[in-house]
């Protein structure tokens, strides 16, 4: 049996393929509840391996997918399987359940995301971390040459392995293709303490959105701190992007690499002229660092 058709065992009336989550899986009792779906560790009733299983709420991503009227706008599941990389998490399948709920199977990463060690503050990370760094950098530039703007680039979309040796990107919920009709102003998503001020202010978009977004996520990894030291999650969190400048991140870290530190400054940047261009440049800014601090 196939991989397709090993995760899709029942017909619709219609004659679409469709999976039957209770026949195939059995899923853990916790859930974790996304900006447009919930996700469930789901574990293969026959072989026992362990999935991701995102089920999307109707509702939420019909009125996404509303503002792109008239483009041929990608699914999230077709998005993921054309981004191939080792730090991207791998998307295996995807349609309709039985009960007519869309669904996406993945690879299951068991160990926290970035946000949950940012928040413990784990200094456990702390030997591996900036070769996470790196990686990170690497996953969030083949989203870009794959021709996406993730558009939701932090913490939580960042899955560390259990031992917090490894580190990769998950969610293409928001992405688009980076192509003119998905620049345009006015398409205002993604996590307020992560936008870049173009979104805040409806201006044109490019993938220097999520070189601003990879800043501040690379900043609070650093540092375990917000470079505006704000806790405020709402929207008016994000004006402050261009209000006033970030907190000097030697603030935090004095002995901070300068290379780093000026890497990460860079990609703060207000004017996406001026910022960081992408993170392959980001990558060979901090490419003679060996270590975090300066010897």
């Amino acid at each position: 049996m196939g991989l397709l058709d090993k995760f899709k065992n029942a017909l619709s009336s219609s004659g679409v393929t469709r999976l039957d989550v209770s026949q195939r899986f059995s899923l853990d009792r916790h859930s974790f509840t996304g900006t447009m779906s919930k996700f469930h560790v789901a574990t293969d009733q026959e072989t026992k391996e362990r999935f991701g299983l995102k089920l999307l709420d109707k509702e939420k991503t019909k009125l996404f997918r509303a503002r792109f009227k008239g483009l041929k706008k990608p699914t999230e599941a077709a998005i993921g399987k054309k981004i191939k990389h080792p730090n991207i998490v791998v998307t295996h399948d995807s349609g309709l359940t039985t009960t007519g709920q869309e669904y996406i199977l993945m690879e299951y990463m068991d160990g926290p995301g970035l946000n949950v060690v940012i928040k413990n503050r784990d200094e456990i990370i702390v030997k591996n971390r900036l070769a996470m760094i790196r990686t990170m950098a690497r996953a969030l530039q083949a989203v870009h040459d794959a021709g996406f703007i993730h558009r939701d680039v932090c913490p939580r979309n960042y899955i560390c392995n259990k031992d917090l040796t490894d580190i990769k990107l998950i969610d293409f919920g928001l992405t688009v293709p980076d192509e003119a009709p998905y620049r345009m102003p006015g398409n205002r998503t993604g996590t307020p303490q992560y936008m870049a001020p173009e979104i805040v202010r409806r201006r044109e978009t490019d993938t220097r959105v999520d070189v601003f977004a990879f800043g501040v996520t690379v900043y609070r990894f650093l540092t375990w701190e917000h470079p505006w030291g704000t806790t405020d999650t709402s929207g008016m969190a994000a004006l402050a992007h261009d209000s006033r400048p970030p907190d000097n991140i030697l603030k935090h870290r004095p002995k901070l690499h300068p290379k780093l530190a000026q890497a990460v400054h860079d990609c703060l940047i207000v004017k996406p002229d001026k910022r960081m261009g992408s993170c392959k440049r980001f990558i060979a800014a901090i490419r003679n660092v060996e270590q975090e601090e300066a010897s």
